[in-house]
């Protein structure tokens, strides 16, 4: 058991990585509520659209591997610190780019910056937290992250209208700066008592033989398709298409933009507080709380396909914050992953569950930005058969992994 000092400790570890995790969120949600503002000013299609905001998630995906071991070796306090100055780096560059090639390579240090953040803090937790703690955690890291959402829909919609894009994300740069300072300053990677079971005193596994024991898990590998269509679907509304969407098919405002995606980032806050709760007093069970997330998840968003815009505003609220509140069942990959690697190896399980994550989000809003590019605006109806055709590949894919994800074990049973 900890004392009262080291109890104090914990949380304020989890509090200044909460803080970093939320403007990790923000830098990938924000280019919904200003992609009209990026393609008049660097002049971009909606296919260099599409790539400026998946870069950050191919460079985010990419780096998940290789963190990993990094984490696992040289602990989350170091890597953290260090990514962060990339971050506020890339921040800084992309609030001044003057053109594309500028805003991308600000966007491929942010994505590189941001990609150890919450599977750093994780391994953290889980040093720090037992694991009957470590579901709870994950959910209220996911929740303080969508702090971020909220700040990159309906305020960032504010604070551009007031101050422009350039300095809402030159001020969010200097924040990063902040915030990684004192992550060094506050964090430590573990606890000087262990609360770790005693497999952690085991002789460490090698970087190879982990990946190896990782990816040769049929139920990982299973769990991966999930975490690919989930992310990139969440990612297809909220970080960039889902603005669009709304401002040129339904014609809203861009501050009714905003407060729309921002119903979709208190959903999902919501329903991070209560998913943990309902899979082990109620389900019993993370893959039945994951799956039925998952599945009011893919029923919500064929609303794009069409039918959201026979829907009155207050309406459209609503839908907005139930699909959040669906998205947020997604979180549960990360305890069903600690369920299933042991804890000397959580780093590099936890990233490379993440590898899928961020390359479902990255693919599917480049593949979108392709489909979307391909239809000429000859008629009012021909944006919406445009953004009706590229919401169809998201949603097939969710289907598809909810499908088999049906054939995974359920490693509740092993708790």
């Amino acid at each position: 058991m900890l004392d009262k000092r080291l109890r104090r400790q914990r949380w304020e570890i989890f509090f200044v990585l909460a803080l970093v995790y939320i403007l990790v969120y923000f830098y990938r949600v924000s280019l919904a509520v200003v992609a009209k503002d990026l393609a008049r000013d660097l002049q971009l299609n909606p296919v260099q659209l599409g790539s400026l905001s998946s870069i950050l998630f191919y460079v985010y995906a990419a780096a998940q591997l290789p963190l990993g071991p990094l984490i696992d070796r040289l602990g989350s306090r170091l890597v953290i610190s260090v990514s962060g100055m990339l971050t506020a780096a890339g921040g800084i560059i992309f609030s001044q780019a003057a053109g594309m090639e500028a805003a991308m390579a600000g966007r491929v240090l942010i994505g590189a910056g941001t990609a150890c953040v919450l599977m750093a803090s994780l391994a953290v937790f889980s040093h720090w937290f037992t694991k009957q703690e470590f579901g709870r955690l994950s959910g209220l890291m996911v929740a303080a992250g969508n702090l971020g959402n909220l700040a990159g829909t309906a305020p960032l919609a504010v604070a551009v209208a007031m101050t422009g894009w350039r300095n809402s994300f030159l001020a969010v740069g200097i924040l990063q700066a902040v915030a990684t300072f004192f992550v060094y300053l506050v964090v430590r990677d573990r606890p000087p008592l262990q609360l770790a079971a005693a497999e952690e005193h085991h002789s460490p596994i090698g970087m190879v033989e982990a990946w190896k024991r990782i990816f040769g898990s049929r139920d990982f590998l299973l769990l991966g398709g999930v975490a690919f269509a989930w992310y990139g679907n969440y990612l297809a509304v909220q970080a960039l298409w889902g603005g669009p969407y709304l401002m040129e098919v339904l014609k809203l405002s861009r501050e009714a933009t905003g407060k729309a995606l921002m119903c979709t980032s208190l959903g999902f806050i919501v329903g991070s507080l209560f998913t943990d709760n309902v899979a082990r007093k109620v389900l019993h069970s993370y893959k039945k709380m994951l799956l039925a997330g998952q599945v009011l998840l893919l029923l919500l968003m064929t609303s794009f396909l069409g039918w959201v815009e026979l829907l009155p505003a207050p309406a459209l609220w609503g839908l907005f914050f139930v699909l959040g509140i669906g998205v947020s069942s997604g979180a549960l990959i990360y305890p069903i992953v600690r369920s299933m690697f042991p804890v000397r190896i959580v780093g590099t399980a936890l990233t490379s569950v993440n590898f899928f994550v961020l390359l479902g989000a990255a693919s599917m809003q480049q593949a979108m930005g392709v489909i979307i590019g391909s239809y000429k605006k000859t008629a009012p109806e021909t944006s919406a058969q445009a953004f009706h055709a590229a919401f169809q590949l998201p949603i097939a894919c969710l289907a598809v992994a909810i499908a088999l994800f049906f054939f995974a074990k359920d490693y509740w049973e092993e708790k």
